[in-house]
């Protein structure tokens, strides 16, 4: 179960934009990452790390707001966050998902993305 503070932590490190930080502090070493399960899970803080990093990459701006409450209870908790893109192009596309967490202590162990697959297309 997560110390309050933890999460807190871990929040506003997403929300100041550091998303791959955020991975690299909150993130157990063999976490995993799940889309929608659309997709087979991504493994291992690095591999998580670098697939954010790509995704950063892509990006002009990512704008993230956690939209509270946020729930918690024993060691699973549910964060809705808002994202907002901006592209290299300057085209902006906006994604509001559930991250539905399990923790181990103060570490994500296991996360699943719960979003409107419309929202990719843009």
């Amino acid at each position: 179960m997560p110390n309050p503070a933890t999460l807190e932590a871990f929040i506003a490190l997403v929300e100041s934009g550091a998303h791959d930080t955020a991975i690299e502090r909150f993130y157990t070493e063999d976490a995993t990452m799940q889309e929608n399960l659309t997709e087979p899970p991504r493994r291992g803080r690095a591999n998580l790390v670098a697939h954010e990093r790509a995704v950063l990459a892509r990006v002009e701006r990512v704008e993230s707001e956690c939209v509270r409450p946020v729930f918690v209870d024993g060691d699973r908790t549910v964060i809705r966050w808002v994202f907002r893109f901006t592209f290299k192009d300057g085209s902006r596309r906006a994604m509001d998902e559930l991250a539905y967490q399990r923790w181990e202590g103060e570490k994500i162990a296991e996360e699943r993305f719960y979003y409107d697959p419309a929202q990719l297309r843009g």
